[in-house]
């Protein structure tokens, strides 16, 4: 079991004291990243209650982070073809399948 640590963070202007097996820097960033999304939706005039514009960043960063897997997946298949391609390239005693994780 990982141990966890205490980081704390700002986001917009309000302290939060987190627990988390993650790295402070990692979990600094993250915390940044939100704060900058939040403010971003804030500062563009579609909201002004906070709660709202926190609604409509963690939209926003999902949706990044949907678009982020659907490229990996396409980076992924795109890699499946071309190794099925390079294999069917090699003699027959080196064209064993290669396991990889789905």
């Amino acid at each position: 079991m990982t141990k966890k640590s205490l980081v704390r963070v700002q986001i917009l202007g309000e302290e939060y004291s987190l627990r988390t097996e993650a790295s402070a820097e990692h979990t600094r960033a993250v915390a940044e990243y939100l704060d900058r999304a939040v403010r971003g939706v804030v500062n563009g005039g579609m909201v002004v209650d906070t709660h709202k514009a926190a609604i409509l960043a963690a939209l926003q960063i999902t949706s990044e982070l949907f678009e982020a897997r659907a490229e990996a997946d396409q980076v992924a298949e795109t890699l499946r073809a071309l190794s099925d391609d390079v294999r069917r390239l090699l003699p027959p005693a080196k064209r064993a399948p290669v396991n990889t994780p789905v």
